[in-house]
């Protein structure tokens, strides 16, 4: 699809470059260059046990790139990637601010030398701020781990880094609009996004909650402030842990049904969502026995039929077992290592 376009990665970490490996699964031939001594740090970043010439960390956002090493404070190599450049359709950064104008590549150097040429670029806070900004600050500063956690635990960070897959979802849209744009104009653009303005734009209902009636949600686990049950954790008889979402009154019914407790539909502390979000506790306290009468397998089926909102609570083994994740596996050699990741496509073509 993206077929002939060449993009120069200079980045580093996980959100541009998963924008370059999400380019690269296009057809873009993607070119990745790397300081000779300080390569990209997440080579480094290793899990307990990790062996191998290239981590797994590097690995699940670099795929089908091509690498090239080039000190950009050497002249010559520097000259070697204005070379690159001329030929370049993208360009993809997450230097600080500052060293843009230091490297020759602000703004306006790049638009007088490469008209045509995108520029995509992610920063912590903003263009004009060269404060240092990782995953965990911004969940940190944006609200969201003050709302993750249970009432009795520490605020608590995604397992994954969040804000950096959301900014990079931002970055490959105003990336795809500047091509469009391209396309009518001839022109390139430089394309920016914040980190804190990805994590902020992504509190969706939990802003307009606060905006709002100034709502403060409070640490609550899994549990929905506005749905019940939902988040609520259940045992069936084998063991297995599950949950469920339900988000309408027919689908409760439907619940009550599937676990044999349909008088429990009619009680008026849980006739209606708002009812049933008032009584939450003594709900699920209702539910768990209905619930672990039952074996996961048959819920499983059960709520497949009745279109009742569930999940089993998997490990990663787990879910790798299951051909939906099989297929979104993406695996190449890198420097002589058989590396795998999970694409950067879920959206399909017909």
């Amino acid at each position: 699809m993206l077929e002939g376009l060449t993009v120069i990665d200079l980045s580093t970490v996980l959100a541009v470059p998963s924008v370059g490996t999400f380019l690269a699964e296009l057809g873009a031939s993607v070119i990745k260059v790397e300081h000779p001594l300080h390569k990209d740090v997440t080579r480094t970043w290793r899990i307990p046990g990790e062996t191998g010439a290239v981590t797994s960390y590097f690995s699940s956002i670099n795929y089908k790139k091509q690498y090239r090493s080039l000190d950009l404070k050497n002249s010559e190599d520097l000259d070697d990637l204005w070379k690159l450049l001329a030929s370049a359709d993208i360009l993809l950064m997450n230097f600080k601010p500052s060293d843009y104008e230091s490297f020759g590549l602000s703004p306006e150097s790049l638009k007088k030398a490469f008209p045509s040429l995108i520029t995509a670029t992610i920063n912590g806070f903003g263009d004009e701020s060269d404060r240092v900004a990782y995953d965990l600050i911004l969940q940190a500063e944006s609200g969201f781990m003050a709302m993750n956690g249970t009432p009795d635990s520490e605020p608590l960070k995604m397992p994954v880094a969040l804000i950096d897959v959301l900014a990079a979802h931002h970055l490959k849209e105003g990336i795809l609009l500047a091509l469009l744009q391209r396309n009518k104009t001839g022109k390139g653009a430089w394309v920016s996004v914040s980190l804190y303005d990805a994590a902020v734009s992504s509190l969706t209902n939990q802003a307009s909650a606060y905006l709002m009636h100034g709502f403060i949600p409070k640490k609550q686990g899994s549990l929905h402030p506005n749905i019940a049950p939902y988040g609520e954790i259940f045992t069936s008889k084998d063991g297995k842990q599950l949950t469920f979402a339900i988000g309408s009154n027919r689908q409760f019914e439907q619940l009550c049904t599937l676990l044999g407790c349909d008088d429990l539909a009619k009680d008026s502390a849980f006739l209606d969502n708002v009812d049933r979000v008032k009584n939450r506790k003594a709900l699920a306290d209702k539910l768990d026995p209905w619930v672990a009468q039952h074996e996961a397998s048959v819920l499983v089926h059960g709520a497949a039929e009745r279109f009742i909102p569930m999940g089993l609570i998997k490990e990663l083994g787990e879910v790798f077992e299951n051909p939906a994740a099989k297929r979104l596996i993406r695996s190449e050699t890198v420097e002589e290592t058989l590396t795998h990741r999970v694409t950067q496509i879920a959206v399909k073509w017909k």
